[in-house]
């Protein structure tokens, strides 16, 4: 076997094999000889069919398998005995001329193909001792809590009907009734009868709502929207419809009492059970904030220590993942980079910044990971999995055959678990001191960090 490099450039590397036609042949005899004790052919006895028979029967496909095994064997050695680390599948090229292939399986000629592949560089991790990481810590005042029961009561909140004649206001709930069509014929979906819709909650599609200011019990008005145009139903996104809609009655919104029996309404025994839930799910969402915090500024710390090129191809995947999911929201909101104070180019250039980041993380993670012998375990995935599905109230049954059924689903799963308790792992030896500040501080920028973590 003869291997010659090709290319060399940064972590690009193409390689020229070349392997003798006589080691395929000897390795597809061997296959055939195997083969002999196992195939029946009529007019020879169990495992007495001539070597050269078979050969004439099955020499093609036997060589052809040979080649394909050759190559991955030949393959694996070759990045083995050079230390590779592949950031994806290697690009093998073959001679593709009928009568090239035609030798190359009659064991004529010298297989000869280049395989071209894109390497992890050699990573050098940090001395994690070293690392500082200041975890903000936010205790949930009497304020907070009265706040969150306050948001819960809004929520509750009685509607009372309003004076025959008043017309319909922002906050009014109105119950209407609708017949929905698109270019003049009705759609599957489109009407609906007593429906009760809050302006400006944000219940039904853009513009619909807002058409409603101004409408008098009884009254009948025609709607005029669009779909958005990521819209679940692919027939009806993006398509201009019209609701010719009835109010039957407008209502007002009234203000709930914060009491026992308002606690009642929601399942707790009293207004001090209540105010007790809303403690233990603030301190929790706190908690969550704090954890996105420390994790963030871990990241932070790990990308400053760990400076390297990404493989192109990597950033490249996690670029587009990314800038199509931008595009498709920018589609379906009818925003532009202008309302974003921005150009495309720009946002081009920072979001490949953030695609190189996220990368070079997800590969420090995995070396950290890997060399300190860090796992997710088969009960962790099924924990998240039966998580997922206490989310779905009478789907249980569904998420889990879904997740049980489906490789890359649990993968994702496993994912997030994964680099949780690398981080874990990290923050136990870096030094961590707690810095008490104020809610606002702690929730300051964090859709921004969410992005660029």
């Amino acid at each position: 076997m003869q291997v010659t490099e090709t290319l060399n450039e940064g972590l690009k590397h193409e390689f020229k094999i070349s392997v003798p036609a006589s080691d395929l042949d000897a390795k597809a005899d061997a296959k055939l000889v195997d083969l002999k004790d196992k195939v029946r052919l009529n007019g020879f006895r169990p495992g007495k069919v001539p070597v050269a028979h078979l050969k004439k029967i099955y020499g093609r496909s036997v060589m052809a398998e040979t080649i394909d095994q050759t190559i991955s064997d030949t393959n694996r050695q070759l990045f083995e005995d050079r230390g590779f680390r592949l950031a994806g599948e290697p690009k093998i090229t073959m001679p593709t001329e009928k009568d090239q292939v035609d030798e190359l399986l009659s064991g004529k000629t010298d297989l000869t193909y280049t395989v071209a592949i894109e390497v992890v560089p050699p990573i050098q991790l940090a001395d994690f001792k070293s690392f500082s990481v200041e975890k903000p810590v936010v205790e949930v005042s009497d304020a907070d809590v009265d706040d969150a029961i306050k948001r819960i009561a809004e929520g509750s909140r009685p509607y009372n009907a309003k004076a025959e004649g008043t017309k319909a206001e922002k906050g009014d709930r109105v119950t209407i009734s609708f017949k929905g069509t698109i270019n003049g014929e009705a759609f599957e979906g489109g009407t609906g009868e007593g429906i009760q819709v809050v302006i400006g909650a944000g219940q039904f599609i853009p513009g619909f709502e807002e058409q409603l200011i101004g409408i008098g019990s009884g009254e009948t008005r025609t709607l005029k929207v669009s779909f958005p145009k990521n819209y679940l139903n692919d027939k009806l996104a993006g398509q201009p419809a019209e609701f010719e809609t009835t109010a039957t009655l407008i209502e007002a919104p009234g203000e709930a009492t914060i009491d026992d029996e308002f606690a009642k309404t929601l399942g707790l025994e009293s207004l001090d059970k209540l105010k007790e839930a809303a403690r233990e799910r603030l301190t929790a969402e706190f908690a969550g904030a704090t954890r996105q915090k420390v994790k963030r500024a871990l990241l932070d710390r790990l990308d400053e220590s760990h400076k390297f090129e990404a493989p192109p191809s990597l950033v490249a995947e996690e670029f587009n993942l990314m800038w199509n999911s931008i595009k498709a929201e920018m589609d379906s909101t009818g925003k532009t980079f202008a309302d974003e104070n921005t150009t495309e180019d720009a946002a081009k250039e920072e979001y490949q910044k953030i695609a190189d980041r996220r990368v070079r993380l997800g590969l420090v993670l995995s070396e950290i990971g890997e060399k300190n012998k860090i796992t997710v375990t088969d009960d962790e995935v099924s924990r998240a999995v039966i998580e997922r599905a206490r989310q779905m109230p009478g789907r249980e049954k569904e998420v889990w055959d879904y997740y049980r059924s489906n490789a890359q689903a649990l993968a994702q799963l496993r994912a997030p678990i994964y680099e949780d308790k690398v981080v874990d792992f990290v923050l136990e030896l870096a030094n961590v001191t707690e810095k008490k500040v104020s809610k606002d501080e702690l929730f300051k920028d964090e859709d921004a960090e969410k992005t660029a973590a």
